[in-house]
């Protein structure tokens, strides 16, 4: 029997927020699974994965859910407190990955290591830069006076997909980082593949989300 348009609407929406919430299980769930194994303390190099699994797996995530109609943990407050609380968590996830980045550079200078010569190395490198470019670019929705030429609307939409690029680019690189020596060690067979759906679901989750939030701009259009 063929389902309704209403049905078929109510079956999707369930989806997402179902989705929703595994994305926020995930966000939180991967990094304590990652301070489990990496026992930050332990040694100068155990807070570098803790540092870049906050900053990608959770934060980020969180900042980025946060806009969700559905599954935003603060949808019932207004759209300038839930901005507020995005720039917080994406400047808390910049500060985390840059942490995160310095201690692996230092960590491979005390043991006389190359740098950055590892897709894992040059992808987590590259997150990092775009995240604070991603930041900076961000002020320009503080200050949409200072681009003339571009409406707030398609600042927003930019805004939005580029974000989305800096956001796969970290889950990028939280993948390439478990199929290092170190994390492939500890971690093996089912475990493993579990641990890589982590990134692999967050981001299905907040591409879902973006487009959606095109598509409603454009039909908003018409």
């Amino acid at each position: 029997m063929a389902l309704t348009a209403e049905t078929e609407s109510r079956l999707y929406r369930s989806l997402r927020v179902a989705s929703g919430a595994a994305a926020h299980l995930v966000a939180l769930g991967f990094p304590a699974a990652v301070a489990v194994l990496a026992r930050p303390g332990s040694s100068l190099f155990s807070w570098h994965p803790l540092l870049m699994a906050l900053a990608f797996s959770f934060l980020m995530t969180e900042a980025l859910l946060i806009f969700s109609p559905e599954t935003s943990l603060l949808r019932s407050f207004s759209r300038k407190v839930r901005v507020r609380a995005h720039w917080a968590l994406q400047l808390l996830a910049l500060l985390c990955a840059l942490l995160g980045l310095g201690i692996i550079t230092y960590n491979k200078h005390l043991n006389g290591k190359g740098h950055f010569v590892t897709w894992h190395g040059l992808t987590g490198l590259l997150a990092v830069l775009y995240a604070g470019g991603q930041c900076a670019g961000g002020v320009l929705l503080l200050y949409p006076k200072l681009m003339k030429n571009w409406t707030l609307a398609k600042l927003k939409l930019y805004h939005a997909t580029s974000g989305l690029v800096g956001y796969l680019l970290g889950c990028a690189s939280l993948m390439l980082g478990m199929c290092s020596l170190w994390f492939t060690t500890a971690v093996t067979g089912a475990s493993w593949y579990l641990a890589m759906l982590c990134p692999l679901l967050t981001s299905l989750v907040i591409m879902n989300q973006v487009s959606n939030a095109y598509l409603y701009r454009k039909r908003s259009q018409h």
